[in-house]
């Protein structure tokens, strides 16, 4: 019996056709991270043109679909974002710890824009150029500060006792947990650090003790601080018509001398700490301990380094690497000519490497006496090279115009116009 040899199709069912449509891009992209934008669905429909063309669909079949080249325009459109992100984040970074982060969602863009801060109105942080604020190096200067005493991100507080007749070493940590557990110091006024102490750690940086009786004559009459100039002689008398010109600094210096010669030379007692147990010299024994004799100190809690105190932010709950900064995948239509072309060769190397997958499940197709081979291996080799291509040659782009490279730019060009302008004529005056 005759065996009917005659193939229902001589064309393969899967050809990639030359034109494409934008009504099919959406329901194709695997994400649908730009089907809101009119401009994508255009790019990736006339992508498909771009692929057919450059693989040559009109003299042999191209085993795609429009979809593939849909998927893969999407592709690349992300990459590119990416690429771009990282580059900016970069940037940014130092001068956004701290800031204001957001949440996404699983294609990468920011969700419930209503509930964010003003300074992620807009969505897009990552098109604005924010402004210069060395910020980590502001951080490490608010460490620094609040162990110095002098503020910084932790909340400073004081407290006091009053010495006793033949004691001379004090607990303060003990001092600042009774007073904290109860909300009030041994003096029955309220604290500050009512609740926030408990077993923590309490780091005193300053302790405020009597001065000497002597200490009135840097505040009063006698060459007190409203004495001008040189705290002594000329400066004193002088008046309105004649007077010496000192710098106020100088002033500062004389006045930060006098008071430590006083504390240093002229005080009778003094103290130590370690390990937060004060230690008064001479043991007190004679002292005038009348209420307003109490000592004071200053200190501040040695709160985890990710616990924020609730009377301000000192961003600890913001932005604090590449992974929390707010950038969304960039607009498609804020990306420019430059990078629209990257993007377009980008998918056509992404389609090659679909389309090298696709005939490398049929490496070759039997013919009547002969055997076609197909060229897979090409396909892929080149897809992976101008892949890696591609990126490497955007990010050392990228990497030339960062901000730090920028300015060593600005400082050449500087240096070569004055250079150039040495060898200009000077104009001659003339008066």
């Amino acid at each position: 019996m005759p065996i009917d040899l005659n193939p229902k199709s001589q064309t393969s069912p899967i050809v990639l056709t030359s034109t494409g449509s934008s009504t099919d891009v959406a329901s194709a992209v695997p994400f649908g991270a730009y089907t809101g934008s009119i401009d994508f669905l255009s790019g990736a429909s006339l992508q498909v043109n771009y692929v057919y063309k450059k693989l040559g669909g009109d003299v042999v079949d191209i085993e795609l679909t429009p979809s593939n080249v849909y998927a893969a325009y999407e592709e690349a459109v992300l990459e590119y974002s990416y690429i771009v992100n990282l580059h900016q984040s970069k940037n940014v970074l130092s001068d956004t710890l701290g800031n204001t982060t957001g949440t996404f969602d699983h294609v990468g863009n920011i969700k419930g824009e209503s509930s964010l801060s003003s300074s992620l109105g807009g969505q897009f942080v990552s098109l604005k150029y924010p402004r210069y604020k060395f910020a980590y190096s502001q951080q490490v200067g608010d460490g620094v500060a609040a162990a110095a005493g002098f503020g910084g991100t932790m909340a400073q507080y004081s407290a006091s006792f009053l010495p006793e007749n033949g004691i001379q070493d004090y607990d303060l940590q003990s001092i600042v947990e009774t007073a904290g557990a109860s909300g009030i110091d041994t003096a029955g006024n309220l604290v500050s650090f009512e609740g926030k102490i408990n077993d923590k750690r309490v780091i005193v940086n300053k302790v405020y003790y009597r001065s000497p009786r002597a200490m009135w004559r840097f505040f009063g009459y006698y060459g007190g601080v409203g004495v001008v100039g040189n705290y002594s002689t000329y400066g004193q008398y002088a008046d309105d018509a004649t007077f010496e010109i000192v710098p106020t600094w100088q002033n500062k210096l004389q006045a930060i001398m006098y008071e430590d010669s006083i504390v240093t030379r002229t005080s009778n007692y003094a103290y130590e700490i370690i390990n937060n147990k004060l230690r008064l010299y001479p043991t007190p024994s004679n002292w005038d301990l009348a209420e307003f004799e109490r000592i004071w100190f200053r200190f501040y809690v040695d709160d985890d380094a990710w616990q924020e105190d609730e009377s301000y932010k000192s961003g600890v709950n913001g932005v604090n690497n590449m992974n929390t900064l707010p950038f969304a995948n960039i607009p498609y239509e804020n990306i420019n000519s430059i990078g629209k072309q990257w993007i377009r060769k980008y998918a056509l190397a992404l389609c090659k490497e679909m389309l090298g997958q696709i005939r490398g499940k049929f490496q070759s197709i039997p013919i009547p006496g002969e055997a076609v081979t197909l060229n897979y291996a090409d396909l892929l080799s080149q897809a992976k090279a101008e892949q890696d291509q591609l990126r490497d040659k955007l990010r050392e782009l990228l990497k030339e115009m960062e901000y730090a490279e920028l300015t060593k730019l600005d400082q050449e060009k500087a240096v070569a116009a004055a250079e150039t302008l040495k060898f200009s004529p000077l104009p001659i005056f003339v008066g």
